[in-house]
C-alpha cells in the first residue's frame, strides 16, 4: 500500500503516481462534491472535476490502465420528474455546476473510450451515507446538531425524498464494478427505495432519543425534490443487492458518530 496526497488538477504530481505505481486499474472518486458549495464556488468544480479528472483520463491513456472506474451521481438526472431514474434517461438538463461536471465526466469517458479503448464504468452513487461520511451531508449535520441542542434547516417544507444508500452496499457495487470493468458503462448504485427526509429526521431523534429543533425553509437552487434508482441493470451486470435499510444505517451512522466525534 502506498498513499500520496496530492491534487488531481495537478497534472505533474499525477503523473509521478502514475510514472512510479503503474497502476492496473484506476478507481477515481476524488471530486469536488456538494450541489449547494458548487453556488458559492463554481470554479473548484472545474478545477477539480473537468481539469483533475482529464488529468486522469490521460494518465491512464499513457500508462495503459487496463480499467477506469470512477465517481458520478444521481445528480445528473437533474429534474427529471419520472421515477425511478434509469441509466438510459436523458440527462442533458443538470440544473447545478455539480450536476453538469459529472455529467461532463460520463462524456468524457465515452469519449476517451471510442478514440483509444480505455475501459470505463461511471458509477452514480445516490445519497451515500454512514460512517466516515462527508460533514457537509444533512445526515452529518443533522445527527452534530440534534446531539448538541442546535436547530437544524430542512428545505422545501420538508418534503423532499431520497434514495438513501449506506456505505457498505456502495463498496459491494464498486468492488464489482472493478472486478468487471466493462468495456463503457454507467450504472445506478441506490438502495431502490424512496425515503421521506422527515421520516429519516425521525430515525436520527429516535436513535438520539432527542427531538430536533427544525427551522423549515424554502427549497435552495440547484436542489431536486425527489431521487430513487432503478438497479435492475446493476442487479444483473454487477449482482448488486443492497442490504441495508434505512433504520439500520442511521443506527450505525449515529453509533459510529457517537465514538469519534464526542
Amino acid at each position: 500500500f502506498s498513499f500520496y496526497k496530492l491534487d488531481i488538477s495537478n497534472k505533474k504530481d499525477l503523473d509521478d503516481v502514475f510514472q512510479s505505481f503503474r497502476p492496473n486499474k484506476v478507481v477515481n472518486l476524488a471530486a469536488q462534491a456538494g450541489v449547494r458549495y458548487s453556488l458559492k464556488n463554481p470554479y473548484e468544480y472545474i478545477n477539480t472535476n473537468i481539469v483533475g479528472f482529464l488529468n486522469i483520463l490521460e494518465c491512464c491513456r499513457h500508462y495503459n490502465t487496463k480499467g477506469l472506474i470512477y465517481a458520478s451521481s444521481s445528480s445528473v438526472y437533474g429534474g427529471n420528474k419520472k421515477i425511478p431514474f434509469f441509466e438510459k434517461d436523458r440527462v442533458d438538463h443538470p440544473i447545478s455546476i455539480y450536476a453538469a461536471s459529472k455529467k461532463s465526466n460520463e462524456l468524457m469517458a465515452y469519449t476517451y473510450n471510442h478514440l483509444y479503448g480505455l475501459r470505463t464504468t461511471g458509477l452514480r452513487f445516490f445519497t451515500v451515507y454512514g460512517p466516515w461520511g462527508r460533514p457537509d451531508m444533512a445526515m452529518y449535520i443533522f445527527v452534530k446538531n440534534i446531539l448538541n441542542d442546535e436547530p437544524i434547516t430542512v428545505y422545501n417544507k420538508g418534503k423532499m425524498e431520497r434514495d438513501f444508500t449506506y456505505i457498505d452496499d456502495i463498496i459491494q457495487g464498486t468492488r464489482a464494478a472493478i472486478e468487471k470493468n466493462y468495456n463503457n458503462e454507467v450504472f445506478n448504485l441506490g438502495n431502490n427505495r424512496i425515503e421521506n427526509l422527515m421520516d429519516m429526521i425521525s430515525i436520527i431523534e429516535q436513535c438520539i432519543n432527542k427531538k430536533a429543533i427544525i427551522e423549515f425553509a424554502d427549497i435552495q437552487p440547484g436542489d431536486v425534490v425527489r431521487t430513487v434508482a432503478d438497479i435492475e441493470k446493476s442487479k444483473k451486470l454487477l449482482n448488486f443487492k443492497p442490504k441495508t435499510n434505512i433504520d439500520t444505517g442511521i443506527k450505525n451512522f449515529v453509533e459510529w458518530y457517537k465514538e469519534y466525534q464526542l
